[in-house]
């Protein structure tokens, strides 16, 4: 299994983002984190192996429809998913 993650769903690094951020230096802990920055999706993070996995697969969209699902921020690949099983009335 890759460990690999689409940076299209990495965090955007904003000035919270940093100001909540565990701070290193020499490998040491100076500042711990404050709080989390998780993403607010029905189910965030990967699905549990099994039944539920998804497939990875590589798929030729047009580059509008891509640009419509980016648009809304992080998570746009769970909601290109979403899109597709209601049109295929799953």
């Amino acid at each position: 299994m890759s460990d690999w993650v689409d940076p299209e769903d990495a965090p955007i690094l904003t000035k919270e983002f940093f100001e909540r951020a565990e701070i290193r230096v020499g490998g040491k802990v100076v500042r711990e984190a404050t709080g989390t920055l998780t993403r607010s999706f029905d189910k965030p993070g990967r699905p549990p192996m099994g039944e539920e996995a998804k497939e990875h697969i590589s798929l030729r969209v047009d580059r509008d429809v891509v640009e419509f699902f980016r648009s809304g921020g992080a998570g746009w690949q769970t909601r290109m998913n979403a899109a597709l099983k209601k049109a295929a009335g799953l």
